[in-house]
């Protein structure tokens, strides 16, 4: 039996629950895109799916809407995959277990993949309607963009005749985003050799630390459990084996851990995580410190690499760099050290690099190249992607506020982000695209506890086929 059953707008969660049994993590796009693939046969539409799992699904206009711009419904197939340390599912095997309790639709120990499985949801809905009344579309799905917008960067744009988009991959309902940030993520690489000292292996590890979103959340007083670590570790007389936190380089860490091998008492240990403790933001109260006997066979580090390690870490940014000036409250450049993995020859830092000044966000990437280079590591980058620039005219955003307006009764917040949104590489390949972002309310996204708006996703859904019929 269906779970979300009876619940609306029913056609839309028909979709969101199929997609939902789907495996359809980053880089595990194949099957999710070949449903999409199957839906458009099955109803009789055109459909254009390329070597990426990028999917287009068009549809003609309803009748006296034939002539109308087209529009493009646009969101991702891919989820981030996080779960809690005691749930059995196999992201690469398993759907997800679907719950909701009347309020809130969620899964059950993971990530919900509402962002972005509402808004193909949504999109699906749309396509498979008799009764809508809507201009040309031209549905476009991408993948892996919550790993640096991979699919949109490589799709041939081509094939859209659209210059109007509806992104719906925003978490906040009543926000109309029309800017964000472009960024990429930088990765430095440390060699490290290795050889045997004395000392007692130790499991030291920062835990359950709020995490959150590297762009919607930097700027809300999140520590990085990365950092954290490598802080209380620069205290004590350690040789690394391991340093290993956070598998999202868009995601704030919750959680890092390492092996050492130390001298020093577990009384010392916890006398350094309580000065670092006493520096965190307030939110972070919950924070857990751990300390305790381990065995591994691995070598330690030598005492030169890590030293380099720990000094390379403490010595990073993190974080917010700088605010806009022009709009209040906006982050306008970060950087998020989202990945921190250990192997038997190196060490690997990740990034999420942001800014919505590509001047800053080229700066930014140099100062990681300066202070890698001054401890010996390598830098290297991927999924770079442009700053999706602000519109003073945008007949778009016009529509959208004016349909807010009507339906809803007051005006939405009209904002710039500092994430990522595919928007900003469509608007660069698409020659004088207007396009806008917004979506139904969801919280925590990319944790365990992100849930999705029951009431919140009816109300967007009939806005969005208001906003269909005013094109």
């Amino acid at each position: 039996m269906s779970v979300l059953e009876g619940l609306q707008p029913a056609q839309a969660l028909h979709y969101f629950e199929e997609l939902c049994a789907i495996p359809h993590g980053s880089r595990d796009t194949k099957r999710i895109s070949d449903y999409c693939v199957r839906f458009a046969k099955e109803h009789g539409l055109r459909c254009v799916q390329d070597e990426h799992n990028n999917v287009v699904i068009y549809k003609d206009g309803t009748p006296g809407y034939e002539d109308h711009p087209t529009v493009i419904l646009q969101g991702h197939l891919d989820m981030v995959c996080e779960k809690d340390a005691d749930c059995d599912i196999d992201f690469s095997k398993d759907g997800l277990r679907l719950r909701h309790d009347g309020k809130y639709i969620f899964a059950e120990g993971t990530t919900l993949g509402g962002d972005d499985g509402i808004a193909v949801a949504y999109a699906l809905a749309v396509l498979a309607a008799k009764d809508l009344k809507h201009p040309p579309l031209e549905a476009v799905f991408t993948v892996d963009e919550e790993i640096g917008m991979l699919g949109a960067d490589a799709m041939d744009m081509s094939v859209l005749k659209g210059r109007v988009l509806l992104n719906c991959d925003s978490e906040d309902e009543g926000i109309l985003t029309v800017s964000c940030a472009g960024g990429a993520t930088s990765r430095l690489t440390l060699p490290v050799g290795r050889e045997a000292c004395s000392g007692q292996i130790r499991r030291m590890a920062v835990r359950n630390l709020t995490g959150g979103h590297s762009g919607v959340e930097i700027n809300k007083g999140r520590a990085n459990a990365n950092k954290v670590l490598a802080a209380i570790l620069d205290k004590l007389p350690v040789r690394l084996i391991s340093i290993d936190g956070g598998s999202k380089d868009n995601a704030i860490p919750r959680a890092a851990e390492a092996l050492v091998v130390t001298e020093a008492s577990e009384d010392k240990f916890f006398a350094c995580a309580e000065e670092v403790r006493q520096a965190l933001p307030a939110g972070e109260a919950a924070v857990e410190f751990l300390c305790e006997p381990a065995e591994t066979a691995t070598l330690p580090m030598d005492a030169e690499s890590s030293r380099a390690t720990l000094s390379l870490l403490c010595a990073l940014p993190n974080g917010v760099q700088a605010m806009s000036r022009d709009i209040p409250g906006l982050v306008q450049t970060s950087l998020n050290l989202g990945i921190l993995k250990t192997e038997a020859e190196q060490v690997t830092m990740t990034f999420s690099v942001r800014s919505s000044v590509n001047a800053e966000k080229t700066a930014l990437i140099e100062k990681l190249k300066t202070v890698g280079a001054a401890h010996g590591a390598a830098y290297d980058e991927s999924g770079a992607y442009p700053a999706w620039e602000y519109r003073r005219h945008s007949p778009l955003r016009d529509t959208m506020v004016a349909a807010f307006r009507d339906l809803y009764g007051k005006e939405p917040v009209v904002e710039a982000i500092h994430a990522g949104l595919e928007c900003g590489i469509f608007s660069d390949r698409l020659a004088g695209l207007d396009a806008v972002s917004f979506g139904p309310q969801m919280h925590d996204i990319h944790t365990s506890r992100e849930r999705l708006d029951l009431l919140s996703t009816e109300r967007t859904w009939n806005y969005l086929v208001e906003i269909l019929t005013r094109l």
